[in-house]
């Protein structure tokens, strides 16, 4: 595609992006898996805002696989006095692919909570009291804790049905509410992590810190990053512990978080591949006139309202009216949106805004990197060669340890612009601290079509200059936001001592 640039008087651009923005039928709605379809927006606990898939690089348990996913965004952490609860009515559930047919129903790990109000409570103006203060999720110690949600864990494998932690009370932890209340905050979570004896299997769920990061506000106001072109220099690119230009719009917010932590032996099912695939989902209950599109799901309907695998593809790929279709479709059956992946608006968008040089269409990359499997062709799918949209991890590529992790990963290079890999992030699988903003732009934008518009150029350095989250105080995190531990999202911050960085701070 030619330099519109050129051709074009800047009120026609601006014109012109803004239909693109709004036209009902293919625009991608700028966001971060957060609120990124009408219908979802209006539904936060089954709202996954991330999801992940990488292997653990907390020492000694380097063999196994960490599966995320997260809900409820934006959550300001005062938000008393009823704070961010799972929802009963939602089933959570994480599918995976395991013999590389682009069917995530190989395997799942179905999740289901339920919520009590213990007295004295139900006759508190307040859910959770500290007096005395909460130490524990169950027992002495637990009796400020009012409202305490529990919840079970079933492995599906194919027809068999597995309950795991069966003789263990799995307690979510509550939101962090503040110091008088929790005072040992990370001590509780702490208590929040099981491990099924005979499985292996670890899980956590409760509250994390927010690590996706980006410059929310800049780009929803029509691409109005705090530099233009949003270009980093090859020193700032290269330093992932500070932010050049952009302001990390989620800095002082928290998330629901899931965890599971599966030995790889457990999730290896085709002997000819290491690589599996990944996508998180909630469904609620079907009502009566749904009941034909719904599937059965632990015994009950349910309809699929949300799902997410790739960071961004309903954001920046799927036009806003087929957003909320896109969310209640099976992975499997994403040849329905192919013209999205082989057309991307924002391509054309990122052309006109900032004269960026994008490879012709139809684009055959973000199908072969979204959609495939390794050796998949690109340019069809057939049930042979199938189209499915998941996080894909290949289980034999060595975990990087915390300290050394580059948010960029296969793009990553240092400050002279020598390049300086780490393959063991997206899209090999994701991991919570990778900047999918900058690595997506970077894709759709063509840098890895091999096309020679895009090979040598200084574009390639595109972002939106938040080069890394500004999590809460805590131990066991590195200089640069990485929790070394599972579930691996920093402590989340305190209701009374939230602190957001706002622009020009």
């Amino acid at each position: 595609m030619s330099n519109l640039r050129t051709r074009f008087p800047f009120k026609a651009c601006v014109v012109l992006i803004l239909a693109l923005l709004t036209a009902p039928s293919s625009p991608p709605a700028w966001a971060a898996s957060h609120r990124e379809a009408p219908l979802i927006a209006l539904d936060p606990a089954a709202d996954i805002t991330d999801s992940y898939l990488f292997m653990s690089y907390e020492p000694g348990r380097e063999n196994r696989v960490v599966l995320i996913m997260n809900v409820i965004p934006g959550q300001e952490p005062s938000s008393g006095p009823n704070y961010f609860n799972f929802d009963d009515d939602v089933l959570y559930a994480v599918n995976l692919d395991i013999n590389g047919d682009g069917n995530a129903e190989d395997l799942v790990y179905e999740i289901r909570f339920k919520t009590e109000i213990r007295s004295p409570f139900d006759d508190f103006p307040v859910s959770y009291a500290g007096l005395p203060p909460i130490e524990r999720l169950d027992g002495a110690g637990s009796e400020g804790l009012g409202l305490r949600q529990t919840y079970t864990v079933t492995e599906v494998r194919g027809r068999t049905r597995t309950r795991l932690f069966r003789n263990q009370r799995l307690v979510a932890v509550p939101s962090n509410i503040g110091p008088a209340t929790i005072p040992d905050y990370e001590g509780l979570a702490a208590q929040g992590v099981y491990i099924d004896p005979g499985t292996d299997v670890r899980v956590f769920a409760g509250q994390g810190d927010e690590t996706f990061y980006i410059d929310l506000g800049a780009t929803f106001d029509t691409l109005n990053f705090r530099r233009n072109p949003p270009v980093l220099s090859n020193a700032e690119d290269a330093n992932d512990a500070a932010n050049p230009f952009g302001v990390d719009m989620f800095s002082g917010f928290n998330i629901n978080t899931i965890a599971l932590e599966i030995p790889v032996s457990r999730l290896v099912g085709n002997p000819a591949s290491q690589v599996i695939g990944m996508y998180a989902s909630t469904s609620r209950s079907a009502r009566r006139e749904f009941l034909r599109d719904s599937r059965s799901v632990g015994g009950g309907r349910h309809r699929q309202v949300a799902r997410l695998a790739n960071p961004l593809v309903n954001e920046l790929i799927i036009g806003t009216g087929q957003k909320d279709r896109w969310n209640a479709t099976e992975p499997e059956q994403e040849a329905i949106f192919l013209d999205f992946y082989r057309n991307p608006r924002l391509a054309t968008i990122l052309n006109i805004a900032f004269g960026l040089p994008v490879p012709a269409t139809p684009r055959q990359d973000l199908v072969r990197v979204l959609l495939k499997y390794p050796g998949q062709a690109a340019n069809a799918c057939s049930r042979q060669n199938p189209c499915s949209e998941l996080l894909r991890l290949d289980v034999s590529v060595s975990p990087t340890p915390a300290e050394q992790q580059r948010r960029l990963t296969v793009l990553a290079h240092d400050d002279q612009g020598n390049s300086t890999p780490d393959p063991a992030g997206w899209p090999n699988g994701r991991r919570p601290n990778d900047d999918v903003t900058d690595l997506a732009l970077r894709v759709v934008a063509g840098v890895i079509s091999g096309d020679a518009c895009c090979g040598g150029s200084p574009h390639t350095r595109l972002g939106d200059g938040v080069n890394f989250n500004i999590g809460a105080p805590g131990t066991s995190v590195t200089a640069n936001g990485i929790s070394t531990k599972f579930p691996f999202l920093p402590t989340p911050h305190s209701g009374r001592d939230r602190r957001h960085i706002d622009p020009g701070e």
